[in-house]
């Protein structure tokens, strides 16, 4: 299963989400640093994965399994913290399940065209979004602890992110929904 160097990172980040999350655990500002030093590490196995399967050409069923569910457990694991650490409070909490929401009508539109054979690719603006969402929760992560950039701190910057990555999802969720819509209009066996 993880007998290559991609689908090695791929599982990596996998663990390397569930140190993000204990050191959210942590008091800031050494727990904040630290978290955003493994979710940085989490990120960067999130290009390199892809990378290298392609360049030593070992793409493989478990890497285009794993990689999609790699990356929304890091998503997903990271929002929920963050917001149970109320550094995403308020009406922030709405790019939030925006992000969530989006993640799981994706997750479902590629198993529901899997099904059928048909393959969804993953669009550039989809790219922009998931380097935006991924330096928004950097930012959020380290929070307080973090500079300051003139008349912003690092959780006033992540929230605006974050709300750019909500609006960029809505677009990114809804070309994906469109690019399914004919198939799912197509009649279903009975028997399922």
């Amino acid at each position: 299963m993880t007998n290559n160097l991609p689908n090695v990172l791929t599982v990596s980040r996998i663990f390397a989400m569930g140190l993000v999350v204990g050191l959210l655990f942590m008091d800031p500002p050494l727990g904040s640093w630290l978290a955003l030093a493994a979710y940085v590490y989490a990120c960067l196995t999130d290009f390199f994965d892809g990378y290298f399967a392609r360049v030593l050409e070992q793409q493989s069923a478990v890497g285009r399994f794993l990689d999609p569910i790699a990356d929304k457990l890091l998503v997903s694991a990271v929002l929920l913290m963050l917001v149970a650490n109320d550094q995403i409070a308020g009406i922030s909490l709405l790019p939030a399940i925006v992000i969530l929401c989006r993640e799981i009508l994706v997750s479902g539109l590629r198993e529901f065209l899997a099904q059928l054979q048909v393959s969804v690719p993953v669009s550039q603006l989809s790219k922009w979004k998931t380097m935006l969402q991924m330096v928004a929760l950097g930012f959020l992560i380290v929070g307080p602890a973090g500079p300051r950039f003139g008349p912003l701190d690092s959780t006033e910057i992540g929230i605006f992110g974050l709300w750019g990555a909500a609006a960029l999802t809505l677009v990114t969720g809804y070309d994906y929904f469109r690019a399914g819509l004919h198939h799912m209009r197509k009649p279903v066996d009975a028997d399922e």
